[in-house]
């Protein structure tokens, strides 16, 4: 942490003030407010252990900004770290999700404006620091990207409790497909929903690894068996040279059907216990793939237990 002692510029109150009012404005919910503060904040222990986030946002931001006022001296750096990276906003994605968002965004805006308006008039103090700061607000954002995507898989693991517990299989179904083109776009392989084509009705499409890939998903009962393996083979040759297939199914296939496609295989397998393994944390949706797919290609196998990828791995 840099020091400039007493000859330092200080930061005007009202720069302060500009900063309080912009923090507490730019999300609505509290756990988007928290991330972002904890974010901004992770090589300052000392002051997250000070900050109450029970209270509401305007009480967290309004004490924030003042134990930074306090000690400027030593927190100058995040100060204009956080001033500057807010000063950059020009959306507010968690306010235009809300019922009143336009009237929630156009205040943050108003809020951010007037932050950047200080921060003009204090380029003498933001110059000394900016270099250190932009380094904070990056590292900043890093760790945010991180909480947001362990945040996101919990939801989707309490989802997958949820419908694992539904009694009505059909909506249970819907609720499936909408899940697995969240999971999916959490790894960006740019999900599709499901689509009919003139003879078929496809469960969905991704990309990953420049590969297209078609998917079909089932949430039943029973094991699916070799003559659904075998309708999907031929949907998947019916589509271009570089289509593979992603066959999900909850309750596993038969052992049968994973004999048929045991030496050539245009598509790959997924199960209850792959998923489970995912929304653990324990894989990576994307290494699953990559461990698949690389298993498929050396052995013409569309079946590889995760189990298997985890004990190859000790």
């Amino acid at each position: 942490m840099q020091q400039h002692g007493a000859r330092s510029k200080k930061i005007n109150p009202n720069a302060y003030n500009a900063l309080a009012d912009a923090l507490w404005r730019i999300y609505w919910n509290k756990g988007h407010f928290e991330r972002y503060v904890r974010g901004m904040l992770q090589d300052h222990s000392e002051l997250l252990a000070r900050l109450d986030f029970g209270r509401t946002k305007r009480e967290t931001s309004g004490e924030l900004v003042d134990l930074l006022r306090a000690n400027e001296a030593r927190y100058l750096d995040v100060t204009v770290a956080l001033m500057l990276d807010i000063a950059g906003m020009d959306r507010f994605p968690n306010l235009e999700s809300q019922v009143d968002g336009a009237d929630m965004v156009a205040k943050a805006e108003a809020a951010v404006t007037e932050l950047r308006r200080w921060t003009g008039k204090q380029q003498e103090v933001i110059k000394e620091h900016e270099e250190h700061a932009a380094s904070i607000a990056e590292s900043a954002k890093q760790a945010q990207a991180i909480r947001a995507f362990i945040e996101a898989h919990e939801d989707l693991k309490q989802r997958f409790f949820v419908m694992h517990s539904a009694t009505d299989k059909h909506q249970r179904g819907r609720d499936f497909e909408g899940f697995i083109n969240e999971l999916f776009a959490l790894y960006d392989l740019e999900p599709r929903a499901s689509y009919s084509l003139e003879h078929e009705q496809i469960d969905g499409a991704f990309s990953f690894d420049t590969d297209h890939y078609v998917l079909e998903a089932k949430w039943w009962k029973d094991a699916i068996g070799r003559p659904l393996l075998d309708i999907f083979k031929t949907n998947i040759e019916r589509k271009g040279k570089n289509t593979l297939g992603l066959y999900i199914s909850m309750s596993g296939f038969t052992s049968d059907a994973l004999d048929m496609y045991a030496y050539s295989t245009p598509f790959i397998t997924m199960d209850g216990a792959d998923f489970m393994a995912v929304l653990d944390q324990r894989i990576r949706l994307d290494d699953l793939m990559t461990h698949k797919r690389k298993h498929a290609s050396q052995t013409g196998h569309c079946y590889l237990p995760v189990s298997k990828i985890f004990s190859e791995s000790e």
